[in-house]
């Protein structure tokens, strides 16, 4: 059975939780990397399907930057960082203090400093969410990609294999003065691992 259609109210704030506390750690893990104060907007959580995921980053033509990576463990899965183009622009130079050029082209040092802060971003958010369920979560190398999110969507499945059904989304926006940046977390479970973690947050599914 489709697991969205099994999940109740307070069940799926058991999720919103998980959301919670780790964007609140990402938030935590950037400023200290930047050594500035950084604010975050409550997280939106929810769960949507596979073929969702596109759509809710302007769809699938739509360019984006990604850092994706494998989870190992005892639940593993698959997670994606995902930014618009303008966020990652004001990542850069609102919050790291570079400048990209008009052209959109990223130098190789540009490209180095996303790729840092976004493995911290998703390196928080998984150890939290792993804390949270208890179960042994480790992260591969993360690759970062410019492209489609249809075609980076793709490219996952590919270097993967076949990923889960559905997604965990953690929309979040992180921010210092007005400029905001707004992130999307997805965490894609294997299709044997939704039970896995359900049970470990206390979610029966028999």
């Amino acid at each position: 059975m489709n697991p969205l259609n099994r999940l109740e109210d307070f069940q799926l704030d058991v999720l919103k939780e998980v959301g919670n506390i780790g964007a609140g750690n990402a938030a935590t893990a950037l400023a200290k990397l930047l050594n500035k104060q950084i604010d975050m907007q409550i997280p939106r959580v929810s769960m949507l399907a596979f073929d969702e995921i596109a759509d809710c980053i302007g769809g699938s033509e739509e360019v984006v930057l990604a850092i994706f990576l494998r989870v190992e463990g005892e639940a593993p899965g698959n997670m994606f960082f995902i930014l618009s183009q303008d966020s990652a622009k004001r990542l850069l130079l609102n919050l790291a203090g570079i400048a990209v050029e008009e052209t959109g082209n990223y130098s190789e040092m540009e490209l180095s400093a996303l790729s840092e802060i976004a493995n911290i971003l998703v390196g928080s958010y998984l150890s939290s969410l792993a804390d949270f369920t208890r179960l042994y979560m480790s992260p591969t190398v993360p690759a970062l990609a410019i492209d489609m999110a249809g075609a980076i969507l793709s490219y996952g499945l590919l270097q993967f294999g076949e990923m889960g059904d559905h997604a965990l989304l953690i929309e979040t926006a992180f921010f210092e003065g007005v400029d905001e940046v707004e992130g999307h977390f997805f965490f894609i479970p294997d299709p044997d691992s939704f039970n896995i973690i359900f049970q470990a947050l206390g979610v029966p599914f028999e």
